[in-house]
């Protein structure tokens, strides 16, 4: 037998061998089933798409992996929690009668319009995905309205996320090039 015929035969063995070990130990370290399924989706990935050099010695490679997948997931969800807090904390302000500025409205208005325009630009499964997920709806909720399995869930909001921040700032690069070329017009240059 070949040795590239080898590979994915040894692959699947791998994964039926080791992923319910990724999948508890992913589970222990981040406390949420779901995400642990997904990042052990992404530890599997990561070692079919760039295998150690021994693939029958992967167990420590493998722990490795699925540690720093862990971790890069739990600092990701601090940030996002630390966002929350500070948009409870606005809101809660705004509810107490604080009136914000003019200045921070028209922040805001422009903000909201800059992420209606990325919004645009997503696929109809990106978006549809990103706004079921900011709206509540639970993974399999959304593999439901997706008609998708509810195990691909995470890792499609996760790229649907990443392309929306990445138009969001081309947006907002665009939106900071046509400002300049105002000013230099204002300016007379």
């Amino acid at each position: 037998m070949e040795e590239g015929a080898r590979i994915p035969e040894l692959f699947q063995r791998l994964f039926r061998e080791h992923y319910p070990g990724v999948a508890r130990k992913l589970y222990a370290l981040t406390g949420d089933y779901a995400a642990a399924e997904d990042l052990a989706q992404e530890v599997f990935l990561r070692l079919y798409r760039n295998p150690p050099e021994r693939l029958e010695a992967s167990g420590a490679w493998l722990h490795r992996v699925l540690t720093r997948i862990g971790y890069d997931y739990l600092r990701q969800r601090s940030s996002g929690k630390a966002l929350l807090e500070k948009e409870t904390a606005r809101v809660a302000a705004w509810s107490e009668g604080a009136v914000p500025s003019g200045e921070t409205e028209v922040i805001r208005e422009w903000e909201i319009d800059v992420v209606r325009t990325v919004l645009q630009k997503l696929s109809d499964r990106d978006r549809t995905a990103l706004l079921l997920r900011e709206e509540g709806y639970s993974y399999e909720e959304i593999a439901g309205r997706l008609a998708v399995n509810p195990k691909i869930v995470g890792t499609l909001l996760a790229r649907a996320e990443e392309r929306l921040k990445k138009k969001y700032g081309q947006e907002e690069d665009r939106h900071d090039g046509l400002r300049g070329e105002a000013d230099r017009r204002e300016a007379g240059l």
